[in-house]
């Protein structure tokens, strides 16, 4: 115990030692005289602004040029308009459309847009209701001065019922349905709503633009059949003449809609899986009918007489075959087995 005082004092007189820093490094008077007689310093280029020695002169980098700005383009609004050309309005707005698909653009790719316009063509054979889709870009915008109720009111006064539908490439609730004239009365505004609704809400099933309109169109056919049923039916009666519906807030899917969906999904799938099971139900039936009326002929075989004579009391003979599952009359070699009792 008398030592612990001394080892704590070595240890604090070691550590005051520690923390002294090491001095740094200077040029003896000697070496540093060497040194620049030599005419080089060790670290001297990095000290000082002296240019490098030997090192080849660049030139100044001259100023960039830049074209300032004209001041028409100052003063004039610089953003593109999202309008639709107007080398494009004429087939869109200037007469009656001639097929049902509208899109002097080529938004849809070939294939595509034969596809929905053959979807339309069967849709106009099968309803009397025409469905009339322009396809324009997800963030074009028509003119201002394009009165839309005022030319469907012109083109569609004439002629078979039909529903016209704006469809926004990409963006489905930008989309906007308008019905003729001869229809207008006799569907409300709130059946044209869920008609909307329901065919955008089917169109974001989709991630793909050309998928999502398949998915629109085939759900709007589907509502224009009910708005057939209304109309035969003499539905509520609706007070504007003219009703143009916009999905810009699209709420959750109505009820009827899924189950619109599903009957839709069993029509696609009843003829495929009806064939199917046809198919089975004639495969089983004619394998029946064959094993029922299958035949079987045994052979006559001569029995092997034994102890000499042909038969004898209470002993028979056994007649086996080689296989159970090929029938008797195939099979000509006779298995050799033993007597025994009956």
């Amino acid at each position: 115990m008398r030592f612990l005082p001394v080892i704590a004092t070595a240890v604090f007189i070691a550590d005051a030692h520690a923390l002294v820093e090491p001095a740094l490094p200077v040029w003896g008077l000697k070496e540093r005289a060497e040194m620049e007689a030599t005419g080089w310093i060790p670290g001297a280029i990095l000290l000082t602004d002296a240019p490098v020695p030997d090192e080849p002169a660049h030139a100044a980098p001259e100023p960039l040029q830049v074209e300032q700005p004209k001041p028409e383009e100052i003063a004039g609004d610089l953003k593109p308009s999202s309008d639709i050309a107007e080398k494009f309005l004429p087939a869109y707005f200037a007469e009656r459309p001639k097929t049902f698909l509208i899109d002097p653009q080529g938004l849809l790719s070939p294939a595509d847009y034969r596809d929905r316009l053959s979807f339309l063509n069967y849709h106009a054979s099968d309803s009397s209701i025409d469905l009339f889709v322009y396809v324009m870009g997800g963030d074009q915008e028509i003119p201002s001065d394009v009165r839309e109720e005022e030319m469907i009111e012109r083109f569609f006064s004439e002629g078979r019922p039909a529903a016209i539908v704006y469809y926004y490439l990409g963006a489905p609730q930008r989309s906007v349905v308008y019905l003729s004239p001869s229809i207008t009365d006799s569907i409300s505004a709130a059946e044209q709503h869920r008609a909307l609704e329901s065919s955008v809400m089917q169109a974001f099933e989709k991630i793909r633009p050309a998928e999502q309109i398949e998915k629109f169109l085939v759900q709007m056919s589907i509502r224009i059949y009910w708005m057939e049923r209304m109309l035969a039916g003499g539905s509520v009666v609706s007070d504007a003449p003219m009703h143009a519906v916009s999905a810009v807030a699209v709420q959750s899917a109505a009820k009827s809609a899924k189950l619109l969906h599903l009957q839709e999904l069993a029509f696609k799938f009843a003829a495929p899986a009806g064939m199917v099971l046809g198919t089975i139900v004639l495969v089983v039936g004619f394998s029946r009918w064959l094993r029922l009326g299958a035949r079987y002929r045994f052979p006559d075989f001569e029995v092997e007489p034994r102890l000499g004579g042909a038969h004898a009391a209470g002993v028979g003979a056994v007649i086996s075959f080689a296989s159970a599952a090929v029938p008797p009359a195939s099979q000509r070699d006779q298995v050799p087995d033993y007597l025994r009792r009956a």
